[in-house]
This record gives C-alpha cells, sequence and structure tokens, in this order.
C-alpha cells in the first residue's frame, strides 16, 4: 500500500508540472505558490490541528527547517519550469536520487561507490545534451538543478524527523512554514491581486491539495515504512510521469538530442539509486530492511 501511494504522489507530481507552467504563464509566480501552500495548509488543519498539542518546540523547528527547504526547492524548480520545459524539469527534477550519497560525502564524509560516480558521469552528459534543445533553457535548466538539490536535502531531513513526530502535524507545520515564506517573498516583490481564470484557479485546487497535502502527507507516512531503496526507486518515476504528460499535454518535442539527454539522465539515476540508499541509511541511522522473503513455487 505505502508503494502504491507513493507511485500515485508521483503520477500527480509529473502531470501538475503541466498545469503550473501553463498557471505561471497568467499568475505571478511567488504568489501562486504562496495561494498553492495556503490551500494545502487549510486543507490540513482539521485534522492536524487536534494533534499540535504534544508537538512541542522541537517539533516546530523540525517543521520550520522542513518548510524551508520546501519553499527554496520548490521556489527554484517553478521558477526553471517557467523559462525550460516540462520533460527537462520533471528528468533533472530527478537528480535529487543522484544528490543523496553526493550531500553524505560532503558532509558526513560517507564512501561513495564507483556506481555513482558512472552515475553522475552519464546525468552530466544529459544535461550536456539538454542544454542543447531550443526549446529548453540552460538557465531554466541550472535553477532545477540546484532546485533538485534542496530536494535532496529535504527527503533526507524527513528521513531523520519522520520517526519522531505525528505525521498530519509535521506535515501541516511544514507546509504553513512554506506558505509563509512563499508569502512574504511575493508581498515583497509582486504586487498581490486576486486570481482568476479557470487556468490559474484548477492549477491552485489541484496542486494545493494533491501534490502538496496529499503528497507530503503521504511522503512522511510512507518514510515511517518503506525502505529507503523503494523510496529512492518510486521517486525517480517521477521523471517518466513529465516526460509522458510533456508530450501528451505540453507539446514537448525534443527531439533526438534532448531525448537522448533525457535517457541519460534517467541512467544515471537508475545507476545511482542504491548508493543514494545506502547512503540515505547512514545518514539517518536506519539499518537495512530484511530482504522479503521470496513466494515458494
Amino acid at each position: 500500500m505505502p508503494t502504491v501511494a507513493l507511485i500515485l504522489v508521483t503520477a500527480v507530481w509529473g502531470v501538475t508540472f503541466v498545469q503550473v507552467k501553463d498557471a505561471v504563464e497568467l499568475y505571478p509566480l511567488l504568489a501562486f505558490l504562496a495561494i498553492r501552500y495556503v490551500i494545502a495548509t487549510a486543507a490540513l488543519a482539521p485534522i492536524a490541528l487536534r494533534r499540535l498539542g504534544g508537538f512541542g518546540r522541537e517539533g516546530l523547528v523540525a517543521g520550520a527547517v522542513l518548510g524551508s527547504l520546501i519553499a527554496l526547492g520548490i521556489g527554484l524548480q517553478t521558477a526553471g519550469l517557467e523559462r525550460t520545459t516540462v520533460t527537462s524539469t520533471g528528468f533533472i527534477t530527478g537528480l535529487y536520487v543522484l544528490f543523496t550519497p553526493l550531500l553524505g560525502l560532503a558532509l558526513f564524509r560517507t564512501p561513495i561507490p564507483r556506481s555513482l560516480w558512472a552515475g553522475v558521469a552519464l546525468a552530466l552528459v544529459g544535461l550536456a545534451l539538454l542544454a542543447g534543445v531550443p526549446q529548453g533553457s540552460g538557465r531554466g535548466d541550472l535553477l532545477v538543478l540546484v532546485s533538485a538539490f534542496v530536494q535532496a536535502v529535504h527527503i533526507v531531513m524527513v528521513e531523520r524527523y519522520a520517526n519522531r513526530f505525528d505525521v498530519f502535524a509535521l506535515t501541516f507545520v511544514q507546509v504553513a512554514a512554506a506558505a509563509v515564506a512563499f508569502g512574504a517573498v511575493s508581498l515583497a516583490f509582486e504586487e498581490p491581486t486576486v486570481p482568476r481564470g479557470w487556468t490559474v484557479w484548477s492549477a491552485l485546487i489541484v496542486t494545493g491539495l494533491f501534490a502538496v497535502a496529499f503528497a507530503y502527507v503521504v511522503q512522511v507516512w510512507a518514510q515511517r515504512r518503506v525502505s529507503a531503496t523503494r523510496i529512492a526507486i518510486v521517486f525517480s518515476l517521477e521523471t517518466v510521469f513529465a516526460g509522458l504528460f510533456g508530450y501528451l499535454l505540453a507539446g514537448d518535442r525534443l527531439g533526438a538530442l534532448g531525448f537522448a539527454g533525457c535517457a541519460a539522465i534517467f541512467a544515471g539515476i537508475v545507476v545511482a539509486e542504491p548508493a543514494a540508499a545506502s547512503t540515505l541509511r547512514r545518514l539517518v541511522g536506519r539499518p537495512a530492511p530484511e530482504p522479503e522473503p521470496r513466494p515458494r513455487g
């Protein structure tokens, strides 16, 4: 059940790339993100507020840290999506799987196997190929790349906090913190206006309820139950869904060069996944799960 829920989340993230790209062409980016996270906060409030009683100061700090990472990561990702293609955004975002063990090396001197360096090499080749796609944008791709790194930090921190705090309370606080951050930056740099039109409102409602509220509850809940290996594998499906929906709904036509770049990035993610999962377990001090018994017969 957790794996099925995570697959559903990656599908939601993949299809909403298209909605968000269309919406931010019509409405200011930061205001869009602020309202999106306010909607998610309101959706979580009826359940979460009853569970905040024993959350404590440590829980509030944990939620604030996660919310800050969400705001930075999603803000950069959406700014990049505004400038580049849906397909490129999806595949580059998937590199957070690869960044996890690199974080382990940089922060905790965790050894990195050769398979990871092979994954890094493939990803770099893929990024170089995508840089030559006329529909894309080098600046947009770079913003998404930095976003992927921040999202890798978020995944590591969720692993650290998931078993220590209530799922709904932790999700509520991090989403509310992100909403406050987006709102403050939007008021500082944009003229606040009321969203208008079905394109913007449908994107706000769908992403707020499903890509944020539902998705983060599932992520926190699943990371208490599912091995890091399986989560890394499932999350990488986001790239596949983004490529599919970018082709079907956004008219992405990257050509042989672009799709070769996406294939190289995906291959790098697949090669790096075992190292990413192993490093994630070391970072959070979680033992490797026992192997599941094979069915007889």
